[in-house]
């Protein structure tokens, strides 16, 4: 049998033996909209939620856009929302790139991110920097303590405006919506409180899980101190075609969307295997070992305690930034029971560190194995879990150890979210 797996641009073919059992977690067909500008201004005009308020009333509007890992068409919503503001005349109009503390990109992948030059001819295009203080307004604390620090061109315009792609997310529980704020505009210090591991360690900071997901409820109470903010809406399906667009105040019209996405991307297991095989997510998600980890959190839901995932991940950009490696190489220096044990005792993370910690709640269900032979032999070690150069091999031998041949196969991997069994991966180490 042969499986396609998301892989880069062009995926990676996998050839199961016919004798193994397997079976493939892929969502049901998605309804794919048949005029993708239409269906945009048809959302625009009829908003989902807003009690008769005007999005489009004031002088300053500022624009909300995902970064490069959101396959979110920039473009398309752009266009029709600079439409509608030209349209009532405002002039003074900022698109910020929601970037968190993810690298800023350079002039010409900004350019690319927002749509094409013509975006830069309409509208001021900024990237957000996380680390810059001064870029930020102070709106206090939250009811967990974690610092509400805001950039200033969003927290200061008339219009607010958030677009974003709407799937489950390893920690938020859903991504879009609250999430393009907090982190996607916020100072560090915002951050490094939000994905501590008082957070994080948590069970319900988990895909699919808003409700009583901590992180989720910062993440809305730093939204409701900005004041009237509207979100566009979007779903694609497997193939990155648009089913869904909404539009409306934040936190009704996300929650519509996420209804939408949830019968699609929620599949009930049939049982606990053995043996995973999953992907990254493809282009443009699996293109660092930071971001590949979100499939190795998405697919544990599958794994029988003791079992073995095997992620395909193209890591053409390598491991992620100097502070995830760095965290990597903390891990591997103090082993992970230490880690985690200091994890604990910090009230806030260090940048980047969280990718570790939720590589280790994965890890605390079984071994992780990753297929990545665009990474060399230093990040190979880093990875921290076992790092194979042929996957159909690496999967033969293993299978061949084990009376259990079932597979369970998630070719999109984090896009796909299997429900039906308590794994308990959220357990501590015991130290």
């Amino acid at each position: 049998m042969r499986i396609n797996l998301n892989y880069g641009q062009t995926g990676i073919r996998v050839e199961l033996d016919d004798l193994w059992p397997v079976d493939i977690y892929r969502r049901p067909a998605m309804p794919v909209l048949s005029d993708d500008a239409l269906a945009v201004e048809e959302a625009l005009d009829r908003p989902f939620s807003g009690e008769g308020r005007s999005p489009w009333q004031g002088e300053k509007a500022c624009i909300l856009i995902s970064d490069k890992i959101w396959p979110t068409p920039n473009g398309l919503l752009l266009n029709a929302l600079l439409g509608r503001l030209e349209a009532v005349g405002v002039k003074d109009i900022t698109v910020l790139l929601a970037n968190g503390l993810n690298r800023p990109p350079g002039v010409q992948e900004l350019e690319e991110l927002a749509g094409g030059p013509a975006v830069l001819q309409r509208a001021k295009v900024l990237c957000h920097y996380a680390r810059k203080l001064d870029t930020h307004v102070n709106l206090g604390v939250t009811g967990r303590g974690t610092p509400i620090l805001v950039n200033r061109h969003f927290a200061q315009a008339d219009i607010k405006i958030v677009t974003g792609m709407v799937s489950p997310h390893f920690m938020a529980g859903y991504s879009g919506g609250d999430k393009v704020i907090s982190p996607g505009i916020c100072h560090q210090e915002t951050i490094t409180h939000l994905r501590s591991a008082r957070i994080l360690e948590d069970p319900r900071a988990a895909n699919l899980e808003l409700a009583n997901n901590p992180m989720h409820a910062d993440q809305m109470e730093i939204a409701s101190r900005l004041g009237v903010v509207w979100a566009l809406n979007v779903a694609l399906d497997e193939r990155r075609r648009l089913s869904f667009v909404n539009f409306g105040i934040l936190a009704p019209s996300h929650g519509q969307a996420v209804k939408f996405v949830e019968k699609y991307v929620t599949m009930p297991v049939k049982r606990l295997y053995d043996t995973v095989l999953t992907s990254a997510g493809g282009y443009p998600l699996d293109q660092t070992y930071y971001q590949a980890v979100k499939g190795m959190v998405g697919a544990t839901g599958l794994m029988a305690p003791g079992g073995q995932l095997f992620l395909a991940a193209e890591c053409k950009q390598g491991l992620g930034s100097p502070e995830f490696v760095q965290a990597q190489r903390r891990l591997l220096a103090q082993g992970p029971e230490r880690f985690q044990h200091n994890l604990l005792n910090k009230p806030q993370a260090e940048i980047d560190e969280w990718a570790t910690e939720m590589l280790l709640k994965a890890m605390r269900r079984g071994t992780m194995t990753l297929y990545a032979p665009l990474l060399n032999q230093e990040q190979s070690l880093l990875t921290g879990i076992k790092v194979i150069s042929n996957l159909e091999p690496a999967l033969r031998q293993w299978l061949d150890s084990r009376e259990d041949k079932a597979i369970a196969v998630v070719p999109e991997g984090p896009y796909v979210i299997p429900q039906g069994f308590s794994p308990q991966i959220c357990l501590p180490f015991q130290t």
